[in-house]
């Protein structure tokens, strides 16, 4: 038995539950793409929020690195998911911006995620940023970018490595300080597309591995709200 299958050439603006025949071209071939940017539909359902170090900041103390792994870590960036939340965080991208603040400096060495979990007291942190909004709202969660992990149960332990980077190798330079042009990326980005998830009561942090000298950053940790 053959059964036909027709579609409609040319696109087509339909509302939620309308059933429409599948896009064809105009070589009556079936259209299929990724429509619009790869994150627009999350992030119009209005469940895409980012959090951060919006301003320049120094990240020269050794509570930015995997050997401060108390509640006196300062991630430079992360993101907790509280443990009464009703939604899993799938992390998209992160961004790392750094910066140099002096002639003589020392880089941060590799960076880490690092992790921590059945995370319930956690009493600071930074209102998530909703993409769609542009406002601080809607978010389960709390953000952490230069701030303490006041309240934290346990310890973090490294996860893996990150794919961001930047900042000088560590020797001393001649030339203007504030600003001065690094060796290295000044900005980096790193992909998850949802390959990591933190669930309620789950913790994620960037962290250096050595301690950086005359180090300034911005950064950014993007993520998915998705219900349980």
């Amino acid at each position: 038995m053959t059964i036909e299958v027709s579609g409609q050439v040319g696109p087509q603006l339909v509302a939620d539950g309308t059933s429409q025949p599948f896009r064809q071209g105009r070589s009556a071939e079936m259209v299929v793409q990724e429509l619009h940017g790869r994150f627009y539909e999350q992030n119009y359902r209005n469940v895409v929020f980012s959090t951060g170090m919006t301003a320049l900041t120094s990240i020269a103390n050794a509570t930015f690195t995997s050997a401060t792994t108390g509640a006196t870590a300062t991630p430079i960036v992360g993101v907790w998911n509280p443990v009464t939340s009703t939604v899993n965080l799938s992390i998209l991208q992160a961004i790392l911006g750094l910066t140099t603040t002096a002639a003589t400096s020392t880089g941060g060495g590799p960076f880490v995620w690092m992790v921590a979990t059945s995370q319930t007291a956690l009493t600071l942190g930074i209102t998530p940023f909703n993409r769609k909004s542009l406002t601080a709202t809607g978010s389960q969660a709390k953000g952490f970018g230069g701030t303490a992990l006041t309240g934290l149960n346990g310890a973090l332990s490294v996860m893996c490595g990150s794919a961001l980077n930047g900042g000088t190798a560590g020797f001393s330079q001649v030339g203007t300080a504030v600003g001065f042009s690094p060796f290295l990326p000044t900005a980096s980005v790193e992909n998850f597309d949802g390959c990591l998830i933190i669930p309620p009561g789950g913790l994620l942090a960037l962290m250096a591995t050595t301690t950086p000298v005359a180090h300034s950053a911005v950064s950014s940790l993007v993520w998915e709200e998705i219900p349980l």
